[in-house]
């Protein structure tokens, strides 16, 4: 009963065995549900698909802070209409991003606020994309009142500072492949240090695969390669951790009655 709170499952690193990647996540690793998230105009479209076409895949919408350059008010408004697609159950990936170089500082905080502006306005939790942006990610979740929709730190890459920070926003922690890797002490200590009704398990398939398939295809499956590494930390069983993030998601997604 696994929740994958995100996934890229329409990346073409899929397009040879996309169902089949699927089918083995739900049958064989037990993956209950997918959150599938778009974050520009061409993965929207094709995480829409996914969500309509498999009854146990949801989507999230947004747009990329690496994309932010090339988002326009038409876009912002395709997103708040697609608010209403009955599979759509929160906005993002949003947020900053100042690893990749592609869109200007300020345009990506611009286009991140009208996003969370949309959230307030549709009541949808956000899905936060923060890379090498922990403090200006911060600052603006604070001066928007983000807490207002809470959300999930996807990836989450912080300290127990910036941990702390998070959770006094009403924001979930998304640990996913880093968890299990052998040097990962930080990821290690968040999976043991966060408040059980506020973590998520994901995998970022097709990115970030967890140990053994580290530098690897991530798959949506692996996401029971992160809850076993967890569950270990925690002193919990398998069962028992899948059934808390899965809760925890279904909580923050409002999905409790899906």
């Amino acid at each position: 009963m696994l929740f994958d709170s995100h996934a890229h499952l329409n990346d073409e690193q899929f397009a040879e065995d996309r169902d089949e990647v699927i089918r083995r996540a739900h049958e064989e690793f037990g993956v209950s549900t997918i959150i599938n998230v778009g974050f520009n105009r061409k993965t929207i479209l094709s995480t829409l698909e996914l969500a309509d076409k498999y009854d146990f895949i949801y989507a999230s919408v947004g747009w990329h802070p690496k994309d932010a350059k090339d988002c326009t008010e038409e876009d912002l408004n395709w997103i708040r209409e697609l608010t209403k697609h009955p599979k759509v159950v929160a906005l993002g990936e949003m947020g900053l991003d100042y690893y990749w170089d592609t869109s200007p500082k300020e345009v990506q905080q611009e286009v991140f606020r009208k996003q969370i502006a949309i959230a307030k306005e549709t009541g949808y939790p956000i899905i936060i994309h923060d890379r090498d942006a922990h403090e200006d990610v911060l600052q603006i979740l604070k001066e928007e009142h983000a807490e207002e929709v809470g959300g999930v730190m996807h990836c989450f890459s912080g300290d127990l500072d910036f941990m702390n920070a998070c959770l006094e926003l009403d924001f979930m922690i998304g640990l996913g492949g880093p968890v299990t890797f052998k040097n990962a002490h930080l990821p290690k200590e968040i999976a043991a240090q966060v408040p059980e009704d506020r973590l998520l398990v994901e995998t970022d398939c097709p990115y970030l695969a967890p140990h053994p398939y580290r530098g690897k295809r991530n798959e949506t499956g692996y996401v029971r390669l992160v809850a076993e590494q967890i569950s270990q930390i925690r002193g919990l069983s398998l069962e028992e951790l899948a059934q808390l993030t899965t809760n925890n998601a279904k909580r923050l997604f409002k999905m409790e009655g899906m």
